[in-house]
């Protein structure tokens, strides 16, 4: 146990903390709030903390838990909206209020709830990490595959059918070692460990997103990223509204990362109302959504986009296309800086950190067309479209330049067509894609 030095707004710095390691999640002062270890020096660790830390002082006692930031990945995470660190928000209201109450803790995904085992695998069969063993009918659009953990193979010698809740068995296996291993419909994953897969794909295929100057002069593959960047007010949430509601993928993860209140109700608001256009049934029945607004503690908003993605991969092993909308990357690299700021770090560009480019090129790398892991590979994309907020619409400051050099595709908004209320503000002179050549 270590106890609290220093209390710089959301960066904590805790001495007695040798037993603990980088990115470990830490429980800290008597008001349980919730951290994550990012720099270590002997026994000093500092923490950010992802909820109000006023009223800290030094002296107050910091523990670790030993694991990383994880995701809660199993049935139940369809048509749940959560905050940056996997918290279901609508719970959180029925328990505290309007309003997030510090130290509140609450479970991801419901372990309460029963869902109808449908096993796709018998006793005998041989299994690795990332092989189907059954599957439940989470949504009428979504299919929730339950898989083998990565890491665990063997003989499955029993396995049920059945309503079960996610932390029940569903089946039990025989190790290579001998050992047995029960199997739960629910997995847990780091956020910042990118989820193994087979083969990488080049990216050939189109994602027809139903806009006509996206899909005709700069299309977007599936398992392809693209950068939305312009100023305020040119569209750029409404473009990934519009690509959210009409893109031809099978599952949406809208993160909200440092968007305002009002836009992330709009979404809860419309997607419920708006219908499928391949099916007919509500937009929600296949979205899950990440909301960390402005107002809300900013070394959240740093890790919500992490678990965004871990979030989509764990469906893109199921087989299926995820479309992820990060809007904005721009508050999240400004989120990136405070903590910099706070952590004495010497500064880039505009205050931004040094390694602003390798944090944005890992999140856009995880995007992609992969073959799962396992025994008969599944092939599953997901295509990332991020937005950009260059402060005046400058797209030579240092977020919109970094992301330029990873992504291969630029829809640039322009105010001017935007104040004409042409929608999607997209400035056809400026925009570009690289995929043309590999679609055609």
């Amino acid at each position: 146990m270590g106890t609290i030095i220093k209390v710089s707004g959301p960066l904590v710095v805790a001495g007695g903390m040798e037993d603990a390691n980088m990115f470990d999640v830490v429980r800290v002062s008597n008001h349980n709030l919730i951290g994550e270890i990012i720099e270590m020096r002997n026994d000093k660790a500092s923490i950010q903390v992802y909820e109000e830390t006023s009223g800290l002082g030094p002296g107050e006692p910091v523990n670790t838990t030993g694991a990383p930031l994880s995701v809660e990945l199993g049935p139940g995470l369809i048509e749940k909206i959560y905050d940056g660190i996997q918290r279901p928000l609508e719970i959180i209201r029925q328990q505290a209020g309007a309003n997030i109450t510090r130290g509140i803790q609450v479970s991801p995904l419901d372990k309460e709830a029963t869902w109808d085992f449908i096993p796709d695998a018998k006793v005998g069969d041989s299994v690795i990490g990332g092989d189907i063993i059954g599957h439940v009918n989470e949504t009428v659009l979504v299919v929730h595959k339950i898989m083998v953990p990565n890491g665990i193979s063997g003989t499955i010698t029993d396995i049920k059918s059945g309503m079960f809740t996610i932390e029940q068995t569903v089946a039990t296996i025989s190790t290579d070692s001998g050992e047995s291993v029960n199997l739960t419909m629910m997995q847990k994953w780091p956020v910042r460990l990118g989820r193994p897969y087979n083969q990488k794909l080049p990216p050939e295929m189109p994602l027809v997103t139903g806009q006509r100057v996206i899909d005709t002069l700069f299309p977007i593959a599936k398992g392809g990223v693209a950068a939305v960047p312009g100023p305020f007010g040119s569209g750029k949430t409404v473009v990934q509204h519009q690509l959210a509601k009409w893109a031809d993928a099978d599952i949406v993860v809208y993160i909200g990362c440092g968007e305002r209140g009002n836009e992330m109700t709009d979404v809860l608001m419309e997607f419920p109302e708006l219908k499928d256009p391949k099916t007919g049934y509500s937009l929600m029945k296949r979205t899950v959504l990440i909301a960390n607004t402005s107002d809300m503690p900013v070394a959240a908003r740093e890790a919500s986009i992490y678990t965004g993605i871990t979030i989509a991969e764990y469906f893109r092993d199921m087989g299926y296309s995820v479309a992820l909308m990060a809007d904005s990357t721009s508050r999240w690299a400004e989120a990136l800086r405070e903590m910099s700021g706070r952590l004495e770090e010497m500064p880039g560009e505009e205050g931004y950190p040094a390694y602003l480019g390798s944090r944005l090129a890992q999140f856009y790398e995880r995007a992609g067309r992969v073959l799962s892991s396992g025994t008969i590979p599944r092939e599953g994309a997901i295509t990332a479209i991020g937005a950009v907020s260059p402060p005046g619409g400058d797209i030579s400051e240092p977020v919109s330049q970094a992301t330029l050099r990873i992504v291969k595709v630029f829809w640039g908004l322009d105010a001017t067509l935007a104040y004409r209320r042409h929608f999607p503000a997209i400035n056809w002179m400026t925009s570009y894609s690289l995929y043309l050549d590999v679609l055609s």
